[in-house]
């Protein structure tokens, strides 16, 4: 059961992380994420919060990743994707709903510290089986289905997004050329020694506390 808690924290650290990191970017102003400027730009096109929009495209590629990967749908996916879009919005609507950006090395910080925060929240998430964010999936479908790295899957999917966010006239910039480059490996960066921690907090939880002899 400890064991479980501890997994279940991981996973909503994970989420928590990942709807702060990508605030940070939008807020960053120098160029969203290939993803996020989809979202913008369809916000802008068609009106709905940018949570909505990851909420619906997320619906979508539930359907799109069961035909991918030959599987069933994997209804357990809609968590990740409503509190994503909940937690975008809880950041952008009501926590930095009057935040500016004063200067530009402010604005550099937020789109690196954004990227890192993401990547440490995919790393974090991906420790648990409890539901995965379609757009992950995504990345792990093109993984298997070209027997590529999870960096190298990752960019390539963030690169056909990015020519979508592009057609949307979503907020590209040298902010999002960076990010489709970076975020790949800096996920491959962070998995590995996250998941030992999370190895290593099991494997303390199935111990159980140590016994004194008196």
């Amino acid at each position: 059961m400890k064991k479980r808690s501890i997994i279940a924290v991981f996973y909503l650290v994970g989420l928590t992380f990942l709807s702060l990191g990508i605030s940070l970017i939008i807020l960053a102003d120098l160029g969203a994420g290939a993803w996020d400027a989809m979202y913008v730009g369809l916000n802008e096109h068609f009106g709905l919060s940018v949570g909505t929009w990851i909420f619906i495209v997320g619906i979508v590629l539930i359907f799109v990743n069961a035909l991918l990967l030959k599987e069933r749908i994997d209804a357990s996916a809609v968590i990740p994707v409503v509190t994503v879009g909940f937690l975008i919005d809880f950041w952008l609507l009501f926590v930095f709903a009057d935040f500016q950006v004063p200067i530009l090395a402010l604005q550099l910080a937020m789109l690196v510290g954004g990227v890192a925060i993401i990547a440490v929240g995919i790393a974090c998430y991906l420790q648990s089986k409890i539901a995965r964010n379609p757009m992950d999936t995504l990345m792990i479908a093109i993984q298997t289905l070209t027997g590529k790295s999870m960096a190298v899957s990752k960019t390539m999917m963030e690169l056909g997004v990015l020519i979508i966010a592009f057609l949307l006239g979503g907020p590209i910039g040298l902010g999002t050329i960076f990010v489709t480059l970076i975020i790949g490996p800096m996920i491959q960066l962070f998995y590995n020694p996250i998941t030992k921690l999370r190895n290593h907090l099991c494997e303390d939880a199935d111990r159980g506390p140590l016994k004194v002899n008196s």
